[in-house]
């Protein structure tokens, strides 16, 4: 068969696969929105920005908001205006599951405190909604899982991406073999800042209304830093501290990798590699400036870039997806997708197998025949689809299990970079098959009395 007959089969299947695009972005509504007759009482443990985003959107379903927790007094506040000043204000979330009458709680803590509050929200009969990564260790992540099947409830992972029609589109397009055979995808965050980074503030005491140690709970007691906590007019700086967080993996892998696992149908990496460091950036943060983890699949192989001292990015767009198949290559993120199809030079196959060494040249298409742009509010849809599986008791469009699927392989890579190790993972296992004493140590991490994760 032609290179230029290729072509052009390629083009009428993007064509055919066009309309159903079309006709999937009929009918969008906001049907999930609750009834008069339909009552939800929701908890919030975790008033920061993220967390009452994601309140407003419980709110805009019509959810009532019962009880807003937070350890620090504005962000209490900033809550209690979001909710219409009508929900009572707590410091501590266990008074939150105390409330028989709340139904669902949102999680949206920093990282280190999701999985005790997850796992508690569950032994107390509540249903949850909790932010990503799940957990700062994956033996974290395998107890929150035991937890929402062993107490029976729904849980819905903040990887909302999921919920949006052109990422469901997307993967549709993926799996019906358009791209046709896919063994490479590149994901990325790229980005340009000054060497000053996050800065370099000494410790202090808290600020008023803090309760640092609550705040620390389960990890380490340290002084107070304005960066370790890093509440403020910015994104909140803890990512930036392996006590805490993730740093970039665990910030905006994950919610990459959640789609590229999807799409591509697998649970996990077999085999892990990572290299990066602080090259640039000179700021108290623990986490890299420049790293790449490297996840090889049963039928991939996938890479996640992150730059922080350079901004020059693929397709223009700091972030993303790219899935590259035998017979084209899509763009994938937030504001849509792009399809390109591959260029082949019109040379017999042959050629590649010449004494002379010829090779075949194959150029990725520079227009796109086939695009789509977001249409829908997947966070808006993500809430939807939970508070619909509050009622039937559904599997949600993020359970626990896949979103601890897609946090582990972003936490291995970390794991990777940390101990400086090639990993090898038992994905049915959920376990290390080659990796040393560092890694191991990294898989899971120990609670600050008198915390304590037990399912």
């Amino acid at each position: 068969m032609s290179d230029e007959i290729n072509r052009r089969d390629f083009l009428r299947r993007a064509a055919l696969t066009s309309a159903g695009v079309s006709l999937s972005m009929c009918g969008l509504s906001s049907g999930n929105v609750l009834g008069a007759n339909d009552r939800v009482r929701l908890g919030v443990i975790g008033a920061g920005r993220q967390g009452v985003d994601n309140m407003r959107n419980f709110m805009q379903h019509g959810v009532e908001v019962a009880a807003i927790c937070d350890v620090f007094q504005p962000n209490l506040d900033k809550g209690l205006a979001a909710a219409g000043g009508k929900a009572k204000t707590l410091k501590d979330f266990r008074q939150v599951l105390d409330d028989k009458e709340i139904d669902v709680v949102i999680v949206a803590t920093p990282d280190h405190w999701h999985p005790l509050c997850m796992v508690m929200a569950c032994q107390a009969g509540k249903d949850v909604y909790v932010e990503k990564p799940i957990s700062v260790a994956v033996e974290e992540g395998k107890k929150m899982v035991e937890a929402a099947r062993k107490y029976q409830r729904v849980v819905q992972v903040g990887l909302w991406q999921r919920s949006n029609l052109h990422f469901q589109k997307a993967v549709e397009l993926i799996q019906s073999g358009l791209l046709g055979k896919v063994s490479f995808v590149r994901t990325w965050n790229y980005s340009n800042i000054c060497p000053e980074g996050i800065g370099n503030p000494p410790d202090s005491d808290p600020p008023p209304g803090l309760d640092w140690d609550m705040w620390l709970g389960p990890a380490p007691k340290v002084p107070y830093n304005w960066n370790r906590f890093g509440v403020g007019d910015r994104w909140s700086t803890f990512r930036y501290f392996y006590d805490y967080a993730n740093g970039w993996p665990g910030d905006w892998a994950v919610h990459l990798m959640d789609i590229v696992q999807w799409a591509l149908k697998v649970d996990g990496p077999t085999t892990i590699t990572a290299l990066g460091s602080k090259f640039y950036l000179q700021d108290n943060s623990d986490t890299p400036d420049t790293l790449q983890i490297t996840w090889e699949y049963p039928t991939f192989v996938a890479t996640y870039e992150n730059r922080l001292c350079n901004g020059n990015s693929l397709h223009k767009h700091g972030y993303g997806i790219e899935f590259n198949g035998t017979d084209g290559s899509m763009f994938l993120d937030r504001s849509g997708f792009q399809v390109f199809p591959e260029m082949l030079e019109e040379r017999d196959y042959r050629d590649l197998h010449r004494s002379e060494g010829k090779r075949e040249h194959r150029e990725l298409g520079k227009t796109p025949m086939m695009k789509m742009e977001q249409v829908d509010d997947g966070l808006f849809n993500h809430v939807g689809n939970l508070l619909e599986c509050l009622r039937t008791r559904k599997t949600p469009q993020t359970d626990i299990e896949s979103g601890h699927r897609s946090s582990s392989a972003c936490l291995l890579g970390n794991v990777a970079l940390r101990s400086k190790e090639r990993l090898e993972w038992d994905v049915a296992g959920q376990k290390l098959t080659k990796g040393g004493p560092a890694a191991q140590k990294l898989l899971s991490r120990e609670y600050r009395a008198p915390w304590k994760l037990t399912v």
